[in-house]
Order: structure tokens, then sequence, then C-alpha cells
């Protein structure tokens, strides 16, 4: 039985992002999932990244203004679909990612166990000032 390593509820989420790649671009891709520590993304066809990559994904909300920003790296690229692990987001992005994840959960237990997890594991987290959409 392979360890499993993740730590973090996923919830299903299908919605549009937008993906800035560090020495590669802009990409529009599609979030499959999310959790509070990273997110499944499918990928433009024939798009090919390297494992590892700095990256930053932004999930426009249905509020013109609200979005999701989480910065990490890609930490697998496997055909249409890379792995984004998250190391930087701001407070008004958690806070939105934590509401999707409770309506999705409809299990407040597990969410508050992932939530107690990331205050823990903050060390590894930096939140910086929330990003403002530029039109």
């Amino acid at each position: 039985m392979p360890h499993e390593r993740r730590h973090y509820v996923r919830v299903a989420f299908d919605a549009p992002a937008r993906l800035i790649v560090s020495g590669h671009g802009s990409f529009d891709v599609r979030v499959l999932d999310v959790s509070l520590k990273g997110a499944l993304l499918q990928l433009p066809p024939a798009l090919s990244l390297p494992q590892g990559a700095p990256c930053t994904l932004s999930i426009p909300l249905m509020a013109e203004e609200e979005l999701i920003a989480m910065s990490g790296e890609l930490a697998h690229v496997n055909g249409p679909h890379a792995g984004l692990q998250g190391h930087t987001i701001d407070l008004d992005s958690v806070t939105h990612l934590r509401r999707i994840i409770e309506l999705h959960l409809g299990d407040p237990a597990l969410l508050e166990r992932d939530l107690q997890a990331l205050v823990s594991a903050s060390r590894g987290w930096t939140f910086p000032a929330a990003p403002t959409i530029g039109h």
C-alpha cells in the first residue's frame, strides 16, 4: 500500500482559472478539485510544464472583484493534469476557499481538522495582502 502524503481533504470544484508559471507564461486552466493546501488542474492540450516550477493560480469567483489566489509549485504534472502545492495564500483567499470546502464537504469536523492542520503548519505559509484584479 503506497504511503499517502496528502493531509488535507480535497473537494471537487469545477472552475476556470489562470495559471502563471514562472518562465513559461500564463495559461487558462480548469480547476478539478481544491484543498486548503493546493489544487488539481486540467491543463490546455499539448501543454508541457516542468514539475517543481514556481507558479500562481488565480480562481475568479462569482463576485466580480473576488478571487482565490495561491502561489506555490507544480508538485506533479501527468499528461493533461497538474497538481499545485500551495506555499502562499492571502487571508481573503483562504476565507473564500474555506467556504467552498465547507459547502462541498458536509462534515464540519473534517474542515475544522484541516484548518487546525493549516494553522499548525503555517510556518510554511506566508499571508500577503489580498491581490486586486486589474481591468
